[in-house]
């Protein structure tokens, strides 16, 4: 029977290959997360870092590939730290569940209470959230003038707490949250309650969240690959209103597809993946990341 150590040992000597840790100026980085075998991480920062005459190699530790329980994580992290990594991304379903394994918090990691890039160095781990900023960026460049007098936010997990965060920087008058987990989407309306103007309160009917905005934010895992469908029905969608995911893979959601047929204002998840590799990149290497070469590795992973 495998154990949990085995399976992390296994997952360390996958990493001892042609692509394995280096060390000798050359830097080592990663994605936690589950079913990420498609992500764009890796090629984003490598070919970033191959442009600024640095060595960096990108690994995947992916706990559905390796066979790894969700209790495994704090061990995985330490694996990564102690082989010699500079740091790993996180992403679903993990980056709440990651805080007991951070040594100290960036103050938007904090307020937010949710963390998609770890920082290893001199023995500490620090967490930092690069999605807030990631989404705003994106929201900004990809829907201009939106309205967001009132939006419904569907997901209150890790990466929709950056959202909601980003969504009340971007002005929202009012956040409507939805989330199979009650209690989770209350936990997010009174974190998020504390730290802005904007008015947030919880729904659990679907149709009176969506009907009643001028925009939609997806932040669950529905339209991914793995979780194919929508988050709601596409028939509560109106011509008059915007749609976002995060979602990046597939590029363009069965959400989005069917918000873009009805007319909507639709932005991809691909802008957010971008802007917040630009700010990692620069928290693991020291050195600042161009944004439209960032935008030309992924679109050359595609």
């Amino acid at each position: 029977m495998t154990t949990v150590a085995d399976a992390i040992a296994g997952m360390l000597r996958a990493l001892a290959g042609p692509r394995g840790v280096r060390r000798d100026g050359s830097i080592t980085i990663g994605l936690i997360g589950r079913g990420i075998q498609l992500s764009r991480s890796p090629i984003m920062h490598e070919l970033e870092a191959r442009r600024l005459g640095l060595d960096c190699v990108y690994h995947l530790l992916d706990f559905d590939r390796f066979g790894l329980p969700d209790s495994a994580l704090g061990e995985v992290v330490q694996a990564a730290a102690t082989a010699g990594f500079a740091g790993v991304n996180v992403t679903h379903p993990f980056k709440q569940a990651v805080l007991p394994f951070v040594d100290e918090l960036s103050i938007n990691a904090a307020s937010i209470g949710a963390v998609n890039t770890l920082v290893f160095s001199a023995g500490r781990v620090k967490g930092h959230n690069t999605d807030c900023w990631g989404f705003a960026e994106s929201f900004r460049d990809g829907l201009p003038g939106a309205a967001v007098s009132r939006v419904a936010q569907f997901g209150a997990g890790g990466a929709g707490v950056a959202v909601a965060r980003a969504l009340i920087d971007l002005g929202v008058g009012e956040l409507i949250v939805v989330d199979n987990d009650r209690a989770r989407a209350s936990a997010l309306a009174e974190r998020m309650s504390a730290n802005g103007t904007t008015r947030i309160r919880t729904e659990t009917d679907h149709a009176v969240a969506v009907q009643s905005v001028e925009g939609i934010v997806n932040c669950t895992p529905v339209g991914m690959a793995k979780y194919p469908g929508t988050p709601f029905a596409v028939s509560l969608l109106a011509q008059r209103q915007w749609v976002a995911d995060i979602i990046y893979f597939p590029a363009e959601t069965e959400l989005l597809r069917a918000a873009r047929a009805l007319g909507c204002r639709v932005l991809p998840g691909a802008g957010m993946a971008v802007y917040q590799a630009v700010r990692a990149f620069e928290l693991f290497t020291g050195r600042a990341a161009d944004r439209s070469a960032m935008a030309e590795h992924f679109g050359a992973a595609a």
